[in-house]
């Protein structure tokens, strides 16, 4: 069992940009020759990724964070779990939020799982279907 110390350690290192599965997706859709805007603040939710011209945007959640129903995401910690299942709820129930704004802002909303990027060509082909 780690420490609080490391656990602290451990928690603070996890990003919320250029994550990995973020970058999956960005290099991707660049190849494909795809340009967008990063994190639009000016927008519901600070979208991942933002086709203004399109009207679309790309949030790629984390299965853990944003409460998905895999196996990561149904996982719950052993420690402090009230205060996780309440965070992951919170964090719902904002997503949610965002994207209703946004549909309401005439945007069209994808989100990406984290463990739905392993397949790449089917990923390509859900990203083109969605940005044409």
């Amino acid at each position: 069992m780690e420490s609080p110390a490391t656990r602290r350690k451990t928690m603070q290192a996890i990003k919320s940009q250029d994550t990995r599965p973020e970058m999956r997706v960005r290099r991707l859709l660049h190849q494909q020759g795809y340009r967008y805007r990063l994190h639009d603040a000016a927008l519901p939710g600070r979208p991942d990724l933002v086709f203004a011209g399109r009207k679309k945007v790309i949030f790629v959640h984390g299965c853990f964070w944003h409460g998905h129903d895999c196996v990561r995401g149904c996982r719950v910690p052993k420690t402090n779990t009230d205060y996780w299942t309440t965070k992951v709820s919170r964090n719902q129930t904002r997503d949610q939020a965002s994207i209703k704004k946004l549909c309401e802002a005439g945007f069209s909303a994808l989100v990406l799982w984290e463990c739905e990027l392993s397949d790449g060509p089917r990923l390509l082909k859900r990203l083109r279907r969605f940005l044409s």
